[in-house]
């Protein structure tokens, strides 16, 4: 297991998702000599199976809500039609249209080498390559990175290998097959993807029931967010439970089958529901076997360790995205990336440590959820003292015109100070609105400087500067006011 003393590539790059591309396009751009290598789609789960398709989907799904909606603008229309082979038509062309942003042409004309099979370290500084074409390549890289994502959750739940059960990942290939929307749908797991497309599947008709084991939706978010989706959700038709959990699956047959029942254990005690569609949305797990990973023991037990430059016990082999963690985003894979490919290259030089400081996040429901920073809740568990500042979005003009007056603007800020310490917004296009304060964050720029700043009228970002107006009022200063009231009067000769 001796350093070679030559190598054939500066970097080899594990993964054409978000984290795997970004990195082989940085060290292209560097000219650096590197190799990209993906057994499957170019452009990862992102792309093929997560965010491109499912927001397809909702675009879809909101589409049609805004049909049953129009008569509250005046405007009468039938109730809609849903052509269900047509939607997931949309959903293919969104993909495809998107493909060549990530496709072999145009990372080779990058200048990166693109390579498309099986890859797998079998010494800190090879990777052998079985070919999807046939046959196999080895390479030899002064630095790696594996960028191999993570896949779904599937709970060991009695009965649940004869259910028909699909997962984010195979959602779509699932779909593409059916004449028209599933009837009874059941979501397992009140996350960021069951909220979606339980609220997606109810739009477009399905009849869903969406099960949670904690005691509400999102647990991550504050509890008011919770509050705020599932009575969108229910709203929508979405029967939602939380508090219970998934005992066993049954099908009634001895074979494989799409439909089948669920018991549950909930407050009131045991109940059945059949499905004909089942989704589990449970979190998702990191990729890392079958890699050549563990026998070199940068997995162990399942995990993989970094430091905080993303190397692993081996510096010069590094990890990134979903992979990784502790965030499972596009856009954290992105960030990642960018400190991979840099320590894996220089990093002997000069190293940079990830930051983590400032992460926005967002759940694509409708009215959004988006939060950057601590909540209350994180702030709570930390110990960190801090102010709250609301602002109702039923109050802003913009939202009360176009039919979207719900939700909220909530800024954490230091006790006394205008220093922000985070941001949720929930409410139409928060995924939008939130990067303001992630700027603003960024750049230790406080509410006053927020307020400062003039916001086109009439529109949805004005929310966060009436934030910020809020407190402005909560911290004015009561003794110059009324020193100037004095003043005032004496102006007025009173």
């Amino acid at each position: 297991m001796s350093k070679p003393k030559k190598f054939d590539r500066n970097l080899i790059v594990i993964g054409a998702g978000a984290a795997g591309l970004v990195s082989a396009y940085i060290a292209a751009a560097v000219k650096a000599k590197v190799t990209l290598i993906e057994a499957g789609a170019m452009g990862g789960d992102c792309l093929n199976s997560g965010c491109v398709p499912s927001k397809a989907l909702i675009k879809t799904a909101r589409v049609a809500q805004q049909v049953r909606d129009a008569a509250r603008f005046g405007v009468r229309l039938a109730a809609p039609q849903i052509d269900f082979p047509a939607v997931m038509a949309h959903v293919r062309k969104s993909i495809a249209d998107i493909e060549p942003h990530d496709s072999v042409e145009r990372y080779t004309d990058l200048g990166v080498e693109v390579l498309q099979g099986r890859a797998q370290l079998v010494d800190p500084w090879t990777v052998k390559i079985a070919l999807n074409a046939g046959g196999a390549q080895t390479l030899t890289a002064r630095a790696i990175i594996v960028a191999t994502g993570a896949e779904p959750l599937v709970p060991p739940l009695p009965g649940l290998e004869r259910v028909g059960y699909v997962t984010s990942d195979t959602l779509w290939e699932r779909l593409a097959n059916l004449q028209q929307v599933p009837d009874k749908f059941l979501v397992l797991g009140g996350g960021a993807i069951g909220c979606e497309m339980a609220q997606a599947f109810a739009r477009l008709g399905s009849r869903v029931t969406l099960v949670e084991m904690a005691d509400r939706l999102l647990p991550q978010e504050d509890s008011d967010v919770s509050d705020a989706v599932q009575r969108a959700l229910s709203a929508d038709g979405v029967t939602v439970l939380t508090a219970h959990q998934a005992l066993a699956f049954d099908n009634n047959e001895t074979q494989l089958t799409e439909a089948g029942s669920v018991r549950l254990r909930g407050p009131g005690g045991e109940l059945e529901l059949e499905f004909d569609h089942l989704l589990l949305a449970l979190g998702r797990r990191a990729r890392g076997s079958g890699f050549g990973l563990e026998e070199l023991g940068i997995v162990e037990d399942g995990k993989l360790y970094t430091d905080p430059f993303l190397r692993t016990r081996y510096p010069h082999i590094l990890a990134a995205g979903d992979l990784v963690g502790p965030y499972q985003f596009t856009h954290m894979a992105s960030h990642q990336a960018w400190y991979a490919a840099v320590n894996g290259l220089f990093g002997d030089l000069k190293k940079f440590a990830v930051d983590y400081s400032l992460v926005p996040r967002a759940v694509f429901v409708e009215p959004e959820v988006a939060s950057v920073g601590l909540n209350e809740q994180q702030a709570k568990e930390r110990g960190i003292p801090y102010e709250v500042t609301r602002y109702g979005i039923d109050d802003l003009d913009r939202a009360i015109v176009d039919g979207a007056a719900q939700g909220f603007v909530k800024v954490l800020t230091a006790p006394g100070k205008d220093k922000i310490l985070g941001v949720t917004i929930v409410g139409e296009n928060a995924a939008e609105l939130i990067a303001e304060f992630v700027l603003a964050m960024k750049h230790r720029l406080g509410l006053n400087k927020l307020l400062g700043t003039i916001h086109i009228y009439p529109t949805m970002a004005e929310a966060n500067k009436y934030a910020a107006g809020n407190w402005k009022r909560a911290h004015a200063p009561e003794k110059l006011l009324r020193w100037l009231e004095r003043f005032h009067r004496w102006r007025r000769g009173q």
